[in-house]
């Protein structure tokens, strides 16, 4: 994707060294996923050999973990992978992969509570959607980064471009180019005003 702004020339390019978020970032809750050919989630001791099912699993982590809130983490695989935690439609090549759970202890720990109520829970809700969200883009490609140019005309009317800026790691298209813009934003501003923002 390119987008054309005065003399400045955005472009906006896949990341393909992306941070793992699972990995890199602070994340509230714990994911963990059993799957034969892909290393998904967090590090963890469960295996999936000693449950009958799903059902079994979701009662002995659900009391392992004193668990908060615990959603089911499904995935696609059909030329790549992606995962929700909803079903998907179609019932031969997905299913659920594992869960995303965030303990009670945690939840006192990290929003200073000595009681959960309703509100704070499906507040964490919406968070755990999230963080799988944001797994999901890292797992689909879905992360990209800017690169931005000052055009020039020489004398012989050719234009010339000399890169000024760049930063990766932006999750979404439509977020790295919104960025990007107010970069661009930045180095249209008058010199003097920029001389007195370094001031």
């Amino acid at each position: 994707m390119e987008k054309r702004i005065g003399n400045y020339l955005i472009e906006i390019k896949q990341d393909l060294s992306p941070s793992n978020p699972r990995e890199d970032f602070d994340n509230l809750g714990t994911m963990i996923c059993f799957h034969n050919r892909y290393s998904l989630g967090d590090k963890h001791d469960y295996n999936s050999n000693d449950y009958s099912g799903w059902d079994e699993q979701l009662k002995v982590i659900s009391k392992n973990e004193d668990v908060c809130v615990i959603l089911p983490v499904f995935m696609y695989e059909h030329s790549g992978i992606t995962i929700k935690t909803t079903p998907f439609g179609c019932p031969y090549d997905s299913g659920q992969v594992g869960w995303i759970f965030i303990s009670k202890e945690k939840v006192r720990k990290e929003y200073s509570v000595k009681r959960i109520n309703k509100k704070l829970k499906e507040r964490i809700t919406e968070y755990l959607i999230g963080e799988v969200k944001i797994y999901d883009q890292y797992l689909t490609g879905d992360i990209y980064g800017y690169e931005i140019s000052k055009i020039t005309k020489c004398d012989l009317g050719h234009e010339h471009t000399e890169e000024l800026d760049s930063c990766w790691g932006f999750f979404g298209e439509s977020e790295c180019m919104k960025e990007a813009e107010g970069i661009v934003e930045y180095y249209k501003q008058p010199k003097q005003l920029e001389l007195e923002l370094v001031s």
